[in-house]
């Protein structure tokens, strides 16, 4: 797995996990939740990412670096159905020595595919301080980036463009248990990469949970204007090798295991949060180029 399809592995985790229009819960923030969205009202998501990447096994001393956005907007179309649509925008730059020993530097920007998913709600159980829910959904990844962008030195490597050029369809489950103290969320989701410009990336499986638990206040109250959540997330991921042409990419593919340690301050309208995504495991194809950490930082609303 390469660090730059990792990202686009992670789009779908990061829509809006949203709670109810009128107020504003602790969530995932690498990931979705089955909280719903109610009915007729708008949820938005932006994140900021920072990722590096330089763990080169080969000799060209690859050193990666991605910075961007991403934007995303769900709807409630009733109580159990919410609609979200995902729009990345991606700087990278990639520094790497030649078989010649001249170190170069290739990059690109861009609007990067968007992703357009439902979720449904399929159960749900409201109790006294606490719920539970179980949410499944469905959609699709399009081919809005960029996908045949050039430098001096030629076509860029698939990976690195802004886009894939393919329809890739994906799916999965959310679980939701959430209390007055903390949550807890647990999703299993997997994508199907099909092939465009003769490359096609491997099919991805990605399992994640995550724990959000109240630091402040310690006591509920009348007149609290916004908590302190301390957040512990898990992300696994693992990834078919690529093809090149219809033949297997020996260095590519893998599994990856992150630890995310983040912070999120809720108040009844919105959330401000910050996370960093530490690779634990990285067992990967050959030279698969390894990262070195991530750190995301955004905010959500409800309207």
């Amino acid at each position: 797995m390469t660090p730059l399809h990792s990202i686009t592995l992670a789009m779908v985790a990061l829509a809006a996990s949203a709670g109810v229009a009128t107020e504003v819960r602790a969530a995932p923030e690498t990931f979705n939740s089955a909280l719903p969205v109610s009915k007729g009202n708008f949820v938005f998501r932006q994140q900021f990412l920072d990722l590096k990447a330089s763990d080169d096994p080969s000799a060209a001393d690859r050193n990666l670096e991605v910075r961007g956005s991403i934007s995303v907007l769900g709807y409630g179309v009733t109580s159990d159905l919410a609609l979200f649509g995902i729009l990345p925008y991606l700087d990278k730059d990639l520094d790497l020595t030649m078989p010649a020993g001249q170190r170069i530097s290739r990059s690109t920007n861009g609007i990067g595919d968007a992703q357009i998913f439902a979720r449904y709600t399929v159960f749900q159980n409201d109790m006294r301080g606490s719920n539970f829910r179980i949410a499944p959904f469905a959609g699709l990844k399009l081919p809005t980036g960029a996908d045949n962008d050039r430098d001096s030195f030629g076509r860029l490597p698939q990976p690195l463009q802004p886009g894939s050029g393919s329809w890739d369809p994906f799916g999965g489950v959310v679980v939701t248990w959430q209390t007055l103290d903390y949550e807890i969320d647990a999703q299993a989701s997997y994508k199907a990469n099909t092939e465009a410009n003769g490359f096609e990336f491997g099919d991805e499986f990605r399992f994640d949970t995550s724990l959000q638990y109240r630091l402040l206040p310690r006591e509920l109250g009348p007149g609290v204007p916004g908590f302190l959540y301390g957040v512990i997330e898990a992300n696994l991921f693992h990834q078919a090798k690529n093809k090149i042409n219809g033949t297997k990419d020996p260095n590519s593919g893998g599994t990856k295991l992150y630890l995310s340690p983040g912070l999120q301050y809720v108040t009844r309208k919105w959330i401000a949060e910050a996370i960093v995504q530490i690779p634990v495991i990285q067992d990967l194809g050959g030279t698969a180029l390894e990262d070195d950490y991530a750190v995301r930082a955004g905010f959500r609303v409800n309207f």
